[in-house]
C-alpha cells in the first residue's frame, strides 16, 4: 500500500539530513543488465536462472524499467536507496532470491528476518494482479512475483558496485510500529540508524514533551 510509503516519506524530513526523492531511480538501477550489475552479475544470472531455469539476458528489455519507493541524497553526497516492504515482497520467490545472497554483500536490513517472513508466507501469495505473467523475463502463472522478487534482488546487490550505501529496507509490520509510536520520528531515526543510515545522515528528532499534572 502506497499509503506506508507515504507515512515514512512524510516523518522523513524531520529524521534525515537529506535529499528525499519518491519514487526515483538510478540511472544503473533502471533497466540493468550486464554492464551495470558489474561484479554481482554471477550472483544476479544465478538468481534468476533458480527463478525461471532461464538464462538471463545480457541487456534487459526496455520495459524492464522500474521505481524505488525512495532515494536519500546526503549532504557529503553519499546516497541510498530506501524501500518499503509490503505483505507482497514476502513470498516464496523472495525466500529463493535471499537464499542465493553472497555471504559478503553488506545490507541494510536483517536478511534472516526477511527470509524467515518469505518462508512464513510462503503458499499465501496474492493472486490477481500482483501474480500475473510479465514476460519476456517473467513468463507464466507468479510472473509477478518473481519479478518483483528479482527486482528486490538488484536493488540489494548493486548498489556497492556504484559506491552506494546498502539499500534499507522497512517491513510494513515496522512501519506500523513506527506511526503509532509515542514519538514517530525518534522511533523511525532509531531503525534508520540500526539499519545503516550513516549518523551524518540522521537528524536528532524533537523529544516528546513532558507532561505537567494540573498542579504543576
Amino acid at each position: 500500500m502506497k499509503e506506508l510509503q507515504d507515512a515514512i516519506a512524510g516523518l522523513l524530513p524531520a529524521v534525515v539530513a537529506a535529499g528525499i526523492r519518491p519514487e526515483g531511480c538510478p540511472a544503473w538501477l533502471w533497466r540493468p543488465g550486464r554492464v551495470e550489475c558489474a561484479g554481482a552479475w554471477e550472483a544476479v544470472s544465478t538468481i534468476y536462472r533458480a527463478l525461471t531455469g532461464l538464462v538471463l539476458p545480457k541487456q534487459a528489455p526496455a520495459r524492464e524499467w522500474r521505481r524505488l519507493d525512495l532515494v536519500l541524497t546526503y549532504e557529503d553526497g553519499q546516497q541510498q536507496i530506501l524501500e518499503v516492504d509490503e505483505k507482497q515482497h514476502f513470498t516464496s520467490a523472495r525466500a529463493l532470491t535471499l537464499e542465493h545472497y553472497p555471504s559478503t554483500v553488506e545490507l541494510g536490513f536483517d536478511a534472516a528476518r526477511w527470509l524467515a517472513r518469505s518462508r512464513d508466507l510462503t503458499g499465501r501469495e496474492p493472486g490477481g494482479g500482483y501474480a500475473e505473467p510479465r514476460p519476456p523475463l517473467f513468463p507464466g502463472d507468479g510472473g509477478r512475483h518473481r519479478q518483483r522478487a528479482f527486482r528486490d534482488a538488484l536493488a540489494d546487490l548493486l548498489p556497492a558496485g556504484h559506491g552506494w550505501l546498502p539499500t534499507v529496507r522497512i517491513s510494513a509490520t515496522e512501519v506500523g510500529s513506527v506511526i503509532t509510536a509515542p514519538n514517530p520520528a525518534s522511533s523511525l531515526s532509531t531503525l534508520l540508524g540500526e539499519r545503516g543510515v550513516p549518523g551524518h545522515g540522521l537528524v536528532s528528532p524533537p523529544a516528546v514533551p513532558e507532561r505537567i499534572g494540573p498542579n504543576e
